[in-house]
């Protein structure tokens, strides 16, 4: 039995505009030491698709499908049992650490807090656990800094604390929701191998949502392409990359930076913007914006075509657009 276990899961979320669909039947499982990465642009429902694991989404939200940990159905559970979950089975690092920290709170009160609601430790004991958590995520001189406040951290160090407090119960699945934002480039290094250290060493699932390809293809063995709140490709990393299947995949690598590249003029982009929730084709979600579309991509949803080393894509013209690829490219 997988660690995890999404199937068919639908948000629908109340806008200005009336409802829409943030999350449009995705389906994935998860195994336990398993890492599977998730990207694609801001908007297209990653971080909706993990706070609905974690129970977080807002009241007015209306969810579908099925999410089971360990066979447990978390879809309808009452809140006093997600409680129990929250924080102790599952943990997650936030996006940004300083909102995610509270500000009123000492560092040793908040990393301390899951221990003593979902280990009972005492007051003392939480203390010296938070102590040891902190060392171990590399604050330095973590001793004195028990009782200093978010705010008197760097923002490196304050993601280090939200990885501490996110480790502090040792969770089955571990989520990192875009865990080096805002981060200068040697510190985004620093914190995503500690992330990949401590997964590895503790065997825990992880779920890894990032915009950076490269961040992805480093980090984990499985990914996910969003798009419109769909799941678009899917599989191991090296067959997406390798493959490509998808026109919004290959839309996504074309617009990134290449390293050494001779600089010719400005990098692909694709065209249009992501639409707005209630705007969404009843069809393929990336109908319009993609080259490649005809009137039955508006209307009809794709279904998932299976192709080679478990590789997954939703495309109607996916035998149409290989064909295009593969004469381009002999041109």
């Amino acid at each position: 039995m997988p660690l995890l276990e999404v199937n068919n899961l639908q948000i629908g979320l109340q806008t200005q505009r009336g409802p829409a669909q943030a999350v449009r039947g995705i389906s994935f499982s998860l195994e336990r030491g398993e890492t599977l990465g998730i990207v694609g642009e801001s908007g297209c429902g990653k971080s909706i698709t993990v706070m609905s694991l974690m129970g977080l989404l807002p009241s007015s939200a209306k969810v579908a499908g099925s999410i089971k940990l360990d066979g447990q159905e978390l879809v309808g559970l009452p809140e006093k049992k997600m409680c129990e979950i929250r924080g102790n089975r599952i943990g997650m690092i936030f996006q940004e650490p300083m909102t995610a920290l509270n500000p009123v709170h000492t560092i040793a009160r908040q990393v301390g807090e899951p221990l003593r609601l979902h280990r009972g430790l005492t007051k003392e004991q939480a203390r010296k656990e938070a102590l040891n958590l902190l060392e171990r995520v590399g604050i330095p001189d973590a001793a004195s800094r028990l009782d200093a406040y978010p705010h008197q951290f760097s923002g490196g160090q304050r993601q280090r604390i939200g990885i501490a407090m996110a480790l502090a119960c040792g969770p089955d699945l571990l989520i990192a929701d875009e865990p080096t934002t805002a981060l200068d480039v040697t510190i985004q290094k620093q914190v995503l191998d500690l992330i990949q250290g401590l997964v590895k060493e503790m065997g825990m699932a992880l779920i890894l949502i990032s915009h950076d390809l490269g961040v992805i293809a480093s980090s984990v063995k499985r990914m996910l392409v969003m798009y419109g709140g769909s799941a678009v490709e899917s599989g191991p990393t090296d067959a997406v990359f390798a493959s490509r299947a998808h026109p919004y995949t290959r839309g996504l690598f074309a617009a990134r930076p290449a390293l050494g590249a001779v600089r010719a003029g400005r990098l692909p982009t694709i065209r249009g913007s992501v639409p707005e929730l209630v705007d969404m084709p009843r069809g393929c979600a990336f109908a319009g914006r993609c080259a490649h579309t005809i009137d039955l991509c508006q209307s009809t949803k794709p279904r998932e075509t299976l192709l080679p080393n478990n590789h997954t894509v939703r495309c109607l013209r996916l035998g149409e657009i290989a064909a295009s690829n593969a004469r381009a490219a002999a041109a």
